[in-house]
């Protein structure tokens, strides 16, 4: 057991006045109402563990590692607590000496480099489902047994890279081939990345591997030169690859960040281009019903949950919640690792969605993240991308793809 968390800054620590502003936003403070469990209150663990005022024990390494990282606490900060910086810092020097992370989670995040691998777990996942052996800590809606062909990018300079990565590429490749064709129909070539970008590290980065974050993040940025947007349709992917200026502190991550756009993002910027108009018209009569479910990385870390709105309002009966963005529960591999709490925080969520949409028929769940929408539509709940959604307006007709969960 480390003494002391020597990656979280004293001035980091420093920028909390404890005034309680991020508490109603913490799911997991909602869930228990235990200061501890607050955002608040892991910040003095901080800062009495570096102070020597408080020993590491289980108790405190519980309260640090039951954090789902959803980061809502930030915007709701006055003074700009870097408390996403100072949890992924914490959670590093834990999982150094391996008191947390659990060995299993690490292997399975070793996969996530291996596509060849990931692969092959689709099938006997999908077995395991039907013969209901997949534990209920997985979180997965049913898998069906076949996935799209994989994508197939241009030789040479692409006008966009499509990001294509690990479980999105093994579980929602339906999506890939949704932003493909959007590409194609304002007319813009697509490449993907060579197998060294099969993963961005993001989750690595969120169980504390600082250092198998940076070399995924190495790989990613190898896999995708020169200087076309990256167009990423995953919001914890997104989040995480644009941050890569600040994880490997060099010129080249810093560039590479900058070409990196959220896939709703792109669709919204081509929307409102008149130009692009015609070619993006929704020309289907059907209207769906469609709650949004913004990813945490979306709203609070990208920003970029305005763009959902703006790519369905033209093509969808659109319904907000009034959670204000609350955090779903799934939060990377936490549903894995925290399954109890995981399950209550997406109770709160599921509620939110079912009381928003009584009476109001067939309801579609909008939401651009692979970790969301399983665990959500694990629940039961009927979950499609945004950009699926967008794709099936410009054909006559609704469809219902392997996109589509729940």
């Amino acid at each position: 057991m480390p003494t002391r968390l020597e990656s979280v800054s004293s001035d980091d620590i420093a920028t909390c006045v404890g005034c309680g502003l991020c508490l109603p936003h913490c799911p997991t403070f909602r869930a228990t109402g235990e200061e501890a469990l607050s955002p608040r209150g892991r910040v003095a663990i901080m800062k009495e563990v570096n102070d020597g005022a408080l020993i590491l024990d289980r108790d405190s390494v519980g309260f640090l590692d039951t954090c789902i990282q959803c980061r809502a606490c930030e915007p709701a900060c006055p003074s700009g607590v870097p408390y996403g910086r100072m949890i992924e810092s914490a959670k590093s020097d834990l999982a150094r000496s391996y008191v947390v992370t659990p060995r299993w989670i690490r292997v399975g995040l070793g996969l996530l480099g291996h596509p060849a691998l990931l692969r092959a777990t689709r099938p006997l996942l999908a077995l395991g489902q039907r013969l209901h052996l997949v534990p209920r800590r997985f979180g997965l809606a049913p898998l069906p047994w076949r996935n799209e062909p994989r994508l197939r990018g241009v030789d040479g300079d692409p006008d966009v890279w499509i990001f294509t990565g690990c479980v999105m590429d093994v579980w929602q490749r339906e999506t890939h081939r949704a932003v493909a064709d959007l590409a194609g129909r304002v007319g813009l070539s697509y490449g993907v990345p060579d197998a060294h970008g099969s993963c961005c590290g993001a989750l690595h980065t969120h169980a504390g591997l600082h250092d198998s974050s940076v070399r995924r993040a190495e790989l990613t940025m190898s896999s995708m030169p020169g200087d076309a947007p990256i167009i990423v349709d995953s919001a914890g992917c997104g989040a995480a690859m644009k941050e890569y200026g600040s994880i490997l502190g060099t010129d080249e991550a810093r560039l590479f960040s900058a070409r990196v756009v959220d896939a709703v993002e792109w669709l919204a910027e081509l929307m409102d281009r008149s130009d692009l108009a015609a070619a993006l018209a929704p020309v289907s009569s059907y209207r769906p019903t469609v709650v949004i479910q913004d990813p945490c990385h979306h709203r609070h870390v990208q920003k970029v949950h305005g763009s959902t709105r703006r790519v369905l309002r033209d093509r969808a009966d659109v319904l907000e919640l009034a959670d204000d963005g609350l955090c779903c529960g799934a939060g990377g591999a936490y549903s894995l690792v925290h399954p109890d709490l995981a399950e209550v925080v997406r109770a709160r969520k599921v509620e939110a969605i079912r009381s928003t949409t009584a009476d109001r028929g067939e309801v579609v769940v909008a939401s651009a993240n692979p970790g969301c929408s399983m665990f959500l539509a694990a629940a039961g709940l009927r979950v499609r991308h945004p950009v699926d959604i967008v794709r099936d307006s410009l054909v006559d007709g609704p469809t219902r793809t392997g996109a589509e969960h729940g």
